[in-house]
């Protein structure tokens, strides 16, 4: 049993990607700051801070309900990461290998989701 969020594999994964997103996204256009820069990182960020909402609750539906937030925005970021790369913005083997990692964070997460059930 983990004694905080911050132990768990799974939010420090997602919290390294959306590291990497920000980073990424730096060099993004100007005209961009509000669109996807901004949506990217949000649902970047939102996935850890989901998992680390689920570990603060104690009943499991509710801990279900933060899980699946943060698998939603894992698929979410994956959208916006490919938008990126098709209009240019990104470099497709960088966003194959993103892609792939955030194939991992989901399988991770339908690990715990299959236990909470």
């Amino acid at each position: 049993m983990y004694k905080s969020f911050r132990d768990m594999p799974v939010w420090q994964n997602a919290m390294d990607l959306s590291e990497t997103v920000f980073r990424l996204v730096a060099s993004l256009p100007k005209a961009e700051d509000y669109g996807l820069t901004s949506q990217i990182r949000r649902s970047s960020n939102s996935i850890s801070g989901n998992i680390a909402e689920a570990f603060g609750r104690k009943q499991k539906k509710d801990k279900s309900r933060f899980y699946h937030i943060s698998r939603g925005s894992t698929f979410e970021t994956q959208s916006h990461l490919l938008y990126g790369c098709k209009v240019g913005y990104f470099n497709k083997e960088e966003i194959d290998s993103l892609i792939s990692k955030y194939n991992e964070l989901i399988h991770d997460l339908n690990k715990i989701l299959k236990s909470l059930e």
